[in-house]
């Protein structure tokens, strides 16, 4: 458990974050958002004491922060920021293990951890022999997350950490760590300038505004009764697209034709495919069909003299969507973030079609007639 007891933080006379009492249970996803210089980032920091509070106390599991070594407070909590901050000299094995390695941890308590916790974000074992410089952004963030939880703290603190990806590999992680966070059982606090990241991940929302903490509730709660005007604005671009599609399930709209390779095919099996079919990228999967990441033409081109199979350029970082979820949750990746497709899946995670931006216009346009 998190707690601040009146706890405010002022830079001379200005007021970062306005005095509070807040608490944050065990193993809740809480996302905190707000506009630039609302304070979110402040009180991200101070758990941590990366920031020192002005006044009141921040407690873990009932123990003062403040009475506890700062980098033995650090070490027991996990970090993730934007920038990732992988050391571009060391292995990934090397990054993965950097607290623990602090922490003095006997070889026996470190065996097998980068081994496991690689395979959590489906990044093949034949990567932690890596250099940093040789994965793709949205791999090193998996690195950067797993990193975090290799010493098994159970508080981790993200700072806008998908907040410079491409959209597809943002949706990719955003469902990555909301599944490592239901299945290690974390505490994380998480700072977003996106309402429908929040939405996505969090079981709780603080909204934070010049400082001040405007509401604290579960998503639910807060999309039901927005406590002001400010977060009924911070709502209000969501509840505009809510009518699109209205109950029209994603099985409705999808098209079921679609351009997929397995893994194991090699790279010139999948150039020959991309010239018969005329597309400049394939979905890639299993023997099972299910749904493990996507090749472009690019990759392809980066990698045409050193590779030999899909698999091995493959990215993983592939956002997708259940065939039973509704046209209007797809709304904003497919058009704000400028998706060409979405890959459609059943309930097995198997390819079962893809959403497409014209299709989708195609429905908003009919609605508007």
């Amino acid at each position: 458990m998190i707690e601040f007891i009146e706890v405010e933080k002022r830079y001379g006379a200005a007021v970062a974050v306005e005095k509070l009492d807040l608490t944050i249970e065990d193993n809740q996803f809480i996302c905190v958002i707000g506009t630039s210089g609302s304070g979110k980032t402040t009180l991200l920091r101070m758990i941590n004491r990366m920031i020192e509070p002005s006044t009141g106390a921040i407690k873990i599991d009932g123990v003062d922060t403040t009475g506890l070594n700062e980098d033995e407070l650090r070490r027991k909590i996990g970090y993730v920021i934007q920038n990732i901050g992988l050391f571009p000299h060391m292995s990934i094995r090397d990054n993965i293990m950097i607290v623990p390695k602090l922490l003095k941890w006997g070889e026996n308590q470190k065996q097998g951890i980068a081994e496991r916790l690689i395979q959590k974000v489906e990044l093949p074992l034949e990567y932690l022999d890596r250099k940093p410089k040789n994965l793709s952004g949205g791999q090193q963030q998996r690195i950067g997350v797993i990193r975090a939880l290799a010493a098994d703290q159970d508080i981790i603190l993200m700072d806008e950490p998908f907040g410079a990806l491409d959209p597809i590999t943002r949706e990719a992680l955003q469902e990555m760590i909301k599944r490592l966070q239901q299945e290690m059982k974390k505490t994380i606090v998480f700072v977003t300038h996106d309402i429908e990241e929040a939405i996505k991940l969090a079981d709780k929302i603080i909204i934070m505004d010049h400082g001040e903490i405007v509401q604290y509730d579960t998503t639910e709660t807060i999309l039901k009764n927005p406590a002001n005007e400010f977060v009924e604005e911070l709502l209000g671009k969501r509840k505009k697209q809510s009518h699109i599609g209205n109950d029209m399930r994603i099985a409705d709209l999808m098209f079921t034709q679609v351009e997929s390779i397995s893994l194991s095919k090699s790279i010139i099996d999948a150039i020959r495919q991309m010239t018969n079919k005329k597309v400049d990228s394939l979905l890639v999967v299993d023997d099972e069909h299910h749904l493990k990441g996507f090749i472009d033409i690019k990759d392809i081109d980066r990698n045409i003299n050193k590779v030999t199979n899909v698999y091995e350029i493959m990215r993983t970082e592939t956002a997708s969507v259940n065939q039973r979820e509704k046209v209007a949750d797809v709304v904003d990746p497919l058009l704000n973030m400028e998706l060409k497709y979405l890959p459609v899946v059943d309930d097995d995670n198997c390819l079962v079609g893809i959403m497409t931006r014209s299709s989708l216009v195609s429905l908003i346009y009919d609605q508007l007639k």
